[in-house]
């Protein structure tokens, strides 16, 4: 399975062969100073957001590749019943989250613990991950529909146009 690793500046998810064949891709590189937060996920499946767009994706076993949503797109490689070290990345990286399966709860806290002391700008003030940035919805409302008055006709036409003054007599 995929593992964290710190290579002098760099943050690498080191990838076994059959992922990279299943992602087709080599490993995941990112300088250390794109880190914005590291925090661990002890629920497997909070650490997936968006949908999966590229490589493996069975539904209760596996999740390895790329997902996208509206903030960006994240790499993600998670099993069942793991802990997953999440990494949240500054907006120029390529990634937003990098999610990482670890083998046991003390291992995801080693590493975890490793990434916060060698990324510089690595935020330790938030100790979970912050939600997705929501895109602006639409006004549903058409710009250029006039305001109806109280009373007017619903018919889609204008309101009459009314003269001020008295009322014209009938003859």
């Amino acid at each position: 399975m995929a593992r964290m690793l710190v290579e002098a500046d760099d943050l690498v998810v080191r990838l076994a062969w059959w992922e990279q064949a299943a992602v087709r891709r080599g490993d995941v590189r990112v300088p250390l100073a794109a880190v914005r937060r590291v925090t661990v996920e002890p629920d497997w499946w909070r650490a997936l957001r968006g949908v999966h767009r590229h490589g493996i994706h069975i539904p209760g076993t596996l999740c390895l590749g790329t997902r996208t949503h509206p903030g960006g797109k994240d790499f993600v490689a998670v099993r069942p019943g793991r802990p997953v070290v999440c990494v949240e990345l500054w907006p120029s990286a390529p990634f937003r989250l990098l999610a990482v399966g670890a083998a046991s709860a003390p291992e995801a806290d080693a590493v975890a613990c490793e990434l916060r002391r060698s990324a510089p700008r690595a935020d330790a003030s938030t100790p979970w991950r912050q939600p997705l940035p929501v895109p602006e919805e639409p006004d549903p409302r058409p710009a250029a529909l006039p305001a109806m008055e109280p009373g007017a006709r619903q018919s889609g036409h204008p309101p009459a146009v009314t003269r001020a003054g008295p009322p014209a007599p009938w003859t």
